[in-house]
């Protein structure tokens, strides 16, 4: 199962939006660690939304259409729907 994702970080005050198969726990350990990617400047991120969906391709399309939105509100008006 793989799902799309929202993380948010307080003190970014900033969502992130990604895509796995592996399980939200352990991919969020992964933004969490250090690294030079976007996730890496914070130390903050929490899980606010998940989609589940049967195959990557669907995921990855779901993860690409939300951040098409370009739009926070949008995004939180999803978020706080569910």
């Amino acid at each position: 199962m793989c799902f799309c994702y929202i993380l948010y970080s307080q003190s970014l005050d900033n969502y992130y939006i990604g895509h796995s198969c592996r399980s939200l726990n352990e991919r969020l350990q992964k933004h969490l660690s250090n690294h030079k990617g976007f996730t890496g400047r914070s130390k903050d991120w929490i899980i606010i939304y998940s989609e589940y969906f049967n195959s990557k391709s669907s995921a990855y399309a779901r993860e690409r259409e939300i951040k098409a939105w370009k739009s926070r509100s949008k995004i939180q008006e999803l978020i706080y729907k569910s």
